[in-house]
């Protein structure tokens, strides 16, 4: 049940996704149309946000029980007593899954529109409201307190400030404007706050602005994976190369009982504050941030002896997680995907770099777990297949917990090779949408096996290196 367009690619962008998803090996497997079938419920799965939001714990200062208490009634609060159910997961015990009521087709749409930028109307489809910077175009007398419509210019045409919008847009549902269309647009420059309160939107969320923010932790449930398949150890030395904004660098912190060392790593300084800000808000002391390039990470001089930061030695880290920068096209939602082809395919030599740097920055015996938010093959498993020729130190091991599907045939690895890799595949659903009554006709076996394949496009590989060869 497809409510959105299927995202649409640049024209050349479509042509390379195309020969990934109908490739040789993948055709001989599926068949030309079952793998025809999941190219196309690929894209319709893109355009759609996951059927649930994930929060992850902060376990450092709460325990579940007493935060899925305080969300489920702040839950209640949000939508005014509806009982939306907050699922604790069997397998990933530090999150909790919130069901998401929707899309909703009833909606009645206001004469008064206004048009948000495609990032801003994915975070509303997420849950957000709107906030001011967000906001493109409004009517031509909006005022505060004025119902409206909310669209998105998911293309990026709308000009700023325009009074009507013609282009494609499409229907985020319906709020309740806090500012007027002058004080939004005010010559005195950009304001900040909140712009319009959603009280109708497509897809029924909670927001989480202010909500728990030092217990709670908005992340995508693979990107929770990841964190517990590397099993940091208390006491132990961890790198996170490409950390921002620190999510999984929390994690690993917590997971470690906040004692040991986790190095996290951007080139971005405002990227490495907001790391910062995340492990003084968490309330985790072991976190060192450090503004620097990853593929610059390894030392080829000697250390000053009380150097903490970047460049390292070789062999420095037990556990390297290295959550490489990706051309991103498994997120969700994502109606239409800008970057171009040369864009999409940059990414590889980047991410080579920086694997060769990680394999040398780890011990003898550690782990290294590579991951990204993408879908292709060149990213994931063709990369997957280049380590383990070009490092013969290095071996795929097992990884805990599997949660997602095997890796996706095209790259040349063995079937018991695909086994041990972990790509969740938003095509391996068919979008059903959920409302009341269904989630209460729901089996909590049925939500958890249907949070598990709903959510963002995702790849995780798990190395050990077996010498320092």
């Amino acid at each position: 049940m497809s409510f959105f367009p299927k995202t649409a690619f640049q024209y050349e962008v479509e042509e390379y996704l195309s020969k990934v998803f109908r490739n040789n090996e993948l055709i001989t497997a599926l068949g030309t149309q079952e793998a025809e079938n999941k190219y196309q419920s690929l894209l319709s799965n893109l355009s759609h946000p996951p059927a649930f939001t994930s929060v992850r714990v902060n376990t450092h200062l709460a325990s579940v029980k007493h935060v899925k208490k305080l969300l489920f009634e702040e839950i209640q609060k949000q939508f005014k007593g509806l009982r939306i159910p907050v699922l604790e997961h069997p397998k990933l015990q530090d999150i909790l899954l919130i069901p998401v009521i929707g899309p909703r087709r009833d909606l009645k749409k206001h004469a008064s529109e206004v048009i948000v930028g495609a990032q801003c109307g994915y975070a509303v489809l997420r849950g957000a409201h709107v906030y001011v910077p967000g906001i493109v175009s409004t009517s031509r007398f909006v005022k505060a307190g004025d119902l409206v419509s909310v669209y998105s210019d998911i293309e990026g045409k709308c000009k700023r400030g325009a009074k009507e919008f013609d282009g494609v847009k499409v229907f985020l549902g319906n709020g309740i404007s806090e500012l007027s269309r002058s004080e939004i647009f005010s010559s005195s420059g950009p304001l900040k706050g909140l712009g319009i309160r959603m009280i109708e939107p497509v897809y029924l969320s909670p927001s989480f602005d202010n909500v728990l923010p030092s217990h709670l932790f908005l992340q995508n449930l693979p990107s929770v994976v990841v964190s517990h398949i590397l099993n940091p150890q208390p006491g132990e030395k961890i790198l996170d190369m490409c950390a921002a904004p620190g999510g999984k660098t929390t994690h690993l912190a917590t997971l470690m009982q906040d004692q040991g060392e986790v190095i996290a790593m951007d080139k971005i300084a405002n990227k490495v504050k907001k790391i910062k800000q995340n492990a003084e808000l968490l309330q985790l002391n072991c976190i060192k941030a450090f503004c620097y390039d990853g593929t610059k990470a390894l030392s080829v001089e000697k250390r000053e002896d009380k150097q903490e930061g970047p460049p390292f030695l070789p062999e420095s880290f037990d556990r390297i997680l290295l959550d490489a920068p990706c051309s991103g096209m498994g997120q969700r939602p994502n109606m239409a995907y800008s970057s171009t082809l040369k864009e999409v395919t940059s990414y590889q030599p980047l991410q080579r770099k920086l694997f060769t740097v990680a394999v040398k920055l780890l011990k003898p015996g550690g782990v290294l777990v590579y991951s990204t938010c993408t879908i292709t093959l060149s990213e994931n498993e063709e990369q997957v297949a280049w380590a383990l020729k070009t490092f013969p130190c290095l071996q795929l091991h097992p990884q805990e917990p599997h949660i997602g599907g095997e890796g996706m045939k095209g790259a040349g690895l063995s079937l018991d090779q695909l086994k041990l890799l972990q790509r969740f595949d938003p095509s391996a659903v068919t979008l059903q949408g959920m409302d009341i009554n269904s989630l209460q006709d729901s089996r909590e076996d049925d939500l958890i096996s249907l949070a598990n394949k709903d959510c963002i496009g995702f790849f995780i590989a798990k190395f050990i290196k077996s010498n320092s060869k």
